[in-house]
């Protein structure tokens, strides 16, 4: 991947290089793709995702970061899904 990914989710921004996913808001994260664990989940019944970001692995001690995304959020940011996909696809791609 070459090309920088955005997308604006409320009051976050995400960026994503390839190697590095950065969540700018209240409290700035970034997160390699090597030393990251990337979970969406299905929409419950009233539409919502919950999007987590670990460092590490699942269960083992280290920071995450988990918010949920409404409906609405999610078929207004297309970028996000855009986002998510191509980092899901690097740590894949490891």
């Amino acid at each position: 991947m070459r090309d920088e990914i955005t997308a604006r989710v409320g009051f976050q921004f995400y960026s994503f290089d390839g190697r590095i996913l950065e969540v700018f808001g209240g409290h700035p994260h970034r997160f390699h793709i090597q030393n990251l664990h990337l979970s969406v989940t299905d929409p419950d019944r009233k539409g919502r995702r919950t999007v987590e970001i670990v460092h590490a692995r699942p269960g083992a001690t280290g920071h995450s970061l988990s918010w949920q995304v409404t409906a609405a959020e999610w078929e207004r940011s297309p970028d996000l899904v855009a986002l998510l996909e191509a980092v899901q696809a690097s740590i894949d791609g490891i």
